[in-house]
């Protein structure tokens, strides 16, 4: 196997809103909002959806990467309810291995609201559900082993059960990759992402904003200098000035797709991670690599939800 994906298991219910409803909610734009069922159930009935799909950063690159024809797999945490048949059924229909027996949980499945404003910003509201209940057991080493890249998310990093599911992953693997997902996982987690970083992790996936947070840099120079400083491979979205990767002292830079017609940012860095997994596999350079994310990210925000068909 190529890839194998570990995440947060959610199902993505996209719903339409006005700035107001950000505001009202008390919502900050563009980033994510951890809530209880009450809380998600209450917002969710004062909203239309438009569609509901199987969704996980994670889940989303490994359904990129199979859909670019790579042989993929996933784990992540569901209940054996109508949501948790959905999201492994959906799975299944892009070609995803799911590394995960499902069971009967006390809580029920993940569900992310994704409220995209007329900016075609995505503010989300995550209710974990089971997700965030993963622990070691849920972790199947064999598929770890026999895959040539793990790729983790950061919002699947929390103290506890969740943590030592990721420990036992990353010990287990070839070569690891992480996004760091959203500027609320960094500044929550911050000493230990840098910790990741620095020390655990092979690939980082990052947009400005975050990597510029975990290091406390004062402007990009800073990011810059902490990547080639840390030889490690590190690969930055940076929206219209399109994206980078540094690895060791190299400095490699690609272009953003510009005259595009964006409808949905979400799933923009899922796709642009997906895509340059894909060139890494298939020992493209880290140009062609950066290209193929771009590639890929630029298709996606021209459609609504996180996958393309």
């Amino acid at each position: 196997m190529k890839i194998l994906g570990v995440g947060n298991a959610i199902v993505d219910v996209i719903c339409k809103v006005e700035d107001k409803f950000i505001i009202q909610n008390n919502l900050t734009k563009s980033t994510m909002k951890l809530v209880d069922e009450v809380e998600f159930q209450k917002l969710l009935s004062c909203l239309k959806i438009e569609e509901t799909v199987s969704g996980g950063s994670v889940a989303n690159s490994m359904v990129g990467l199979s859909q670019l024809g790579n042989k993929v797999g996933f784990i992540g945490k569901v209940s054996d309810d109508d949501l948790g048949n959905k999201y492994e059924e959906g799975l299944k229909k892009e070609n995803v291995q799911f590394f995960y027996s499902k069971k009967k949980e006390a809580i029920p499945t993940g569900t992310c609201l994704i409220l995209i404003t007329p900016d075609s910003e995505r503010t989300m509201v995550t209710f974990l559900g089971t997700a965030g209940k993963i622990n070691e057991s849920d972790i199947d080493k064999n598929a770890v082993k026999k895959s040539e890249i793990l790729f983790l998310e950061g919002y699947l990093w929390d103290e506890g059960e969740p943590k030592k599911a990721f420990e036992k992953a990353i010990n287990n693997s070839n070569k690891v990759a992480m996004s760091l997902s959203d500027l609320f996982c960094v500044e929550r987690h911050k000493p230990h992402f840098l910790e990741l970083v620095k020390n655990k992790l092979d690939i980082t996936f990052a947009n400005e904003q975050e990597i510029i947070s975990l290091i406390s840099a004062k402007n990009f120079d800073d990011v810059v200098n902490f990547s080639k400083k840390i030889n490690k491979l590190i690969v930055i979205t940076r929206g219209e000035k399109g994206a980078l990767a540094v690895n060791k002292n190299e400095v490699v830079e690609c272009t953003a797709k510009n005259k595009l017609k964006i409808k949905d940012l979400t799933g923009a860095g899922d796709l642009f991670a997906g895509g340059f997994l894909h060139g890494l596999v298939n020992n493209k350079s880290t140009k062609e690599s950066l290209e193929i994310g771009t590639e890929m990210s630029s298709k996606v925000i021209q459609i609504i939800g996180a996958r393309l068909n």
